[in-house]
């Protein structure tokens, strides 16, 4: 039994004295004679234990008094109901319960030796002050309410933690107030009431041992667990803010609840009316028993006719109380996994929102008849929230895939989303009033445009050399197979083969063309592969060569792809890693000011920018937000360099980067054009920025055959003198930084097509592995108030 509270406002008596007070007054009202007698017995027989009367403060003695206590409270406690009541007179607020019906104790014997009745979420400082709400309401009168309930959970003999709602009769109970206790007036309940949490306030109204609790309390225990259970599930399902793994496996421990099946196994899979295949969830913790391992299968083969016409087309649930039963009839998908995760009864659950399917609840045991058609609707009072948070769980899902697709696939930047916002708005008013509607261009005036672009040296010369040594690797294996099959059989078509292939090994190696590997295809499809499937019956020798080679092949399109594997994939790896980089860096630039952001992959990645007082919403636009971001480009651009190169560390070949910055200083008008779905200049005036673009990377310095952008050098076009003056202080700020080296050069360029009077900056950049560390790091608005 557990000792008292250490700080308690009450001196425990436990007493009986308010049942034999009840027993002396009905002994002269009663009339019946047989009840009369059986009173007076009663009383006589318990003088003999003062005890229970007077009361004591040892709760130890409840054992030795246990007898006549029983006997005192029979009527109160009817033995012909011990089997069925859930009940027990107790200490109140100290988990002491004694005199309990047969059924409780049977409980408590279950739940182990080493189990201690608890309150649950019931700390010490919590009960103080719970018993002192007490002391206000029985013994001042004052009403305040109480009304929490409280709980005890106990483990059943499986270990399934079953949960009770203690219902408690304080009838046989007084309260005596010491005369050290302070008096309690309406002004304290008011400070009280207003300071709940304050334990140290309320110990100084009802100070430990203030009062004398004298009686003893009845609790009724009843079993709540399935309600319980369902309350705990919508918490856990409604609660957004959940560890997944931890979600899952809170829902299997609370089916288990449900079912009272220690071992119950609760799986869910997705289906996808659209393809009409059953699919796993995105979150690799849950199980599906449909699927197990697969990722997704068709329905037809996934389930049998009888399975897919109550859970797609009736919505209702699906048994199999017997797995080995209907393994006999079934060899279907589901069949096939119940048998491997041994499951013998199984309970499938349709998950559907307005008749449509949107996955399935999966219940399984390892018993035969557990789960059945019976204790299946069970399900009817949970699976509406399921529901919810399956639809909203979608929905989550859906928004996501389409922001990624916002953001991946379209040009509709969060900066200027609120125009695309305001006119979809105007959209469906008007079509909520007359049916007609369109959804007009939207175009930004005067603003300013900056584009950039990061690209790999030489990048066709390299791909077109991967392919020339793919296609030389291909044909010098051919050649040695072939060699080595003339060897065991001199037939004429290897011979010719053998010229054929080294006259195509002659040509790529002086000069590959547009044209070589589609002769090279011609040659492997028309002669090479029809000669393969002969000699690989040749002998066990060649028939490995020719497996080995075989696997070498790219399955679409029958040729080695190993260079231009290394090749594609360090493009692909450095591509995806600029994107991400300079993703992260317009969260920096943004802050700046708000503006349109758009970057591309190519070979390397580009990015277009444009920024103005009509791209944000009613916020002033000053010029100094545009240097601030001609300067944040500049800086970003060089880490994005030394990025380029840090990654090659670990790529399969090395590649070089030339960087490029576009100077315009006039501003222009863009428009999204809802056809392309992408932003364009507006006029004909301003296709002479996208020209430029175009153009400039292709330039060459005056006089001389020297590509403007070379690697290992940040080159900057411009057209003004004061951009020129404008980016000469950034670099040498950005020099002081360790951004840029010394070699600063003052180019002009030669005209290309339309195009006349660029000029040129061409700087070093350095490359250092801490281009990060915070000494590096560019405050924008010290720098602009220095240089402005």
């Amino acid at each position: 039994m557990m000792q008292q509270l250490k700080d308690f406002p009450f001196d425990i008596h436990i007493s009986f004295h308010k049942v034999i007070e009840q027993y002396e007054k009905e002994v002269k009202e009663v009339e019946s004679s047989i009840s009369r007698e059986y009173m007076e017995k009663m009383l006589e027989y318990i003088s003999d234990y003062p005890e229970l009367t007077e009361g004591f403060e040892d709760p130890k003695l409840l054992k030795k008094y246990k007898e006549p206590i029983s006997i005192l409270l029979d009527d109160l406690f009817p033995s012909i109901l011990t089997n069925n009541e859930i009940k027990a007179a107790a200490v109140p607020f100290h988990n002491i319960l004694f005199n309990s019906s047969k059924r409780l104790r049977q409980i408590l014997e279950n739940a182990g030796k080493d189990f201690e009745i608890s309150f649950r979420n019931m700390d010490e400082e919590l009960i103080y002050i719970f018993v002192c709400i007490q002391i206000l309401r029985q013994y001042y009168n004052y009403k305040v309410d109480i009304s929490r309930p409280m709980y005890y959970d106990i483990p059943d003999k499986d270990g399934i933690k079953r949960h009770y709602r203690i219902a408690m009769n304080a009838d046989f109970v007084e309260i005596f107030k010491k005369e050290e206790a302070p008096e309690i007036t309406q002004e304290d309940v008011d400070v009280l009431l207003q300071n709940v949490d304050d334990l140290q306030l309320w110990k100084d109204k009802f100070p430990p041992n203030s009062y004398i609790f004298k009686g003893f309390t009845i609790v009724n225990l009843t079993d709540v667990t399935i309600d319980d259970a369902i309350s705990e599930l919508k918490t856990t399902l409604l609660f957004e803010e959940v560890n997944e793994a931890e979600e899952l496996q809170k829902l299997q421990e609370i089916f288990r609840s449900i079912y009272k099946i220690p071992d119950l196994r609760v799986g869910f899979t997705v289906f996808n009316r659209r393809d009409m295949v059953f699919e796993r969830m995105e979150n690799e913790e849950a199980k599906s028993f449909i699927l197990d391992d697969q990722l997704v299968n068709d329905c037809e083969t996934g389930i049998c006719e009888g399975g897919m016409q109550k859970l797609i087309d009736e919505n209702s649930y699906f048994t199999i109380s017997n797995v080995d039963a209907y393994l006999k009839k079934n060899k279907n998908l589901l069949a096939k996994n119940l048998e491997k995760n041994k499951v013998k009864s199984c309970l499938l659950a349709p998950i559907a929102k307005n008749g449509r399917l949107l996955g399935i609840l999966e219940l399984a045991s390892e018993r035969k008849n557990e789960l059945n058609s019976i204790n299946a609707i069970k399900l009817d009072d949970i699976l509406p929230y399921i529901v919810t948070t399956v639809e909203r769980n979608r929905n989550d899902f859906e928004n996501r895939v389409k922001a990624v697709i916002q953001s991946e696939c379209t040009s509709i930047h969060p900066s200027v989303l609120w125009v695309f916002e305001k006119e979809a708005k105007k959209f469906i008013k008007d079509y909520d009033k007359d049916g007609l509607a369109s959804f007009k261009d939207i175009s930004f005036k005067d603003v300013y445009p900056l584009y950039g672009q990061i690209d790999i040296v030489a990048s066709s010369e390299a791909r077109n050399e991967a392919i020339k040594k793919d296609l030389l690797d291909q044909l010098e294996i051919i050649l040695d197979i072939i060699k080595k099959a003339y060897e065991i059989e001199e037939l004429p078509i290897y011979d010719q083969v053998k010229y054929r292939i080294s006259d195509f090994k002659g040509e790529l190696q002086d000069h590959l063309n547009a044209s070589s590997e589609q002769k090279v295809f011609n040659l492997l499809k028309k002669e090479v592969n029809p000669l393969m499937s002969h000699l690989k019956k040749q002998s066990e020798d060649i028939r490995e060569l020719v497996k080995d080679y075989t696997e070498m092949l790219n399955p679409e399109t029958g040729l080695v792809y190993n260079h231009r594997k290394k090749y594609d994939e360090t493009v692909q790896q450095i591509n995806r890693t600029m994107s991400r980089y300079i993703d992260r860096k317009q969260i920096q630039a943004q802050e700046i000011y708000p503006h349109y952001f758009e970057r591309y992959k190519t070979d390397g990645v580009d990015h277009n920018m444009y920024i103005g007082a009509s791209m944000a919403n009613k916020r002033p636009f000053n010029k100094v937000y545009l240097f601030n971001l001609r300067l944040w480009q500049l800086s970003t651009m060089c880490e994005m360099e030394n990025r380029f190169y840090q990654l090659q560390e670990n790529t399969p070949i090395k590649l070089e980067a030339a960087s490029l910055i576009l100077v315009y200083n006039s501003t222009m008008s863009i428009r999204y054009r809802m056809d392309e779905k992408k932003f364009d200049v507006d006029g004909t005036y301003n296709a002479r920025y996208e020209i430029i673009k175009k153009r400039i990377d292709k330039a060459f310095v005056k006089g001389t055959e020297e590509r403007v952008t070379q690697k290992g050098k940040m080159t900057i076009v411009y057209s003004q003198s004061s951009d020129e003056r404008e980016y000469l202080q950034y670099i040498k700020y950005l020099q002081a930084k360790n951004y840029f080296g010394e070699d600063i050069e003052l180019l002009d360029l030669e005209d290309v097509q339309g195009v006349v009077g660029l000029k040129a900056i061409r700087v070093n950049v350095l490359y250092s592995p801490d281009r990060n560390h915070p000494e590096n790091t560019i405050n924008y608005e010290d720098l602009m108030e220095e240089l402005h």
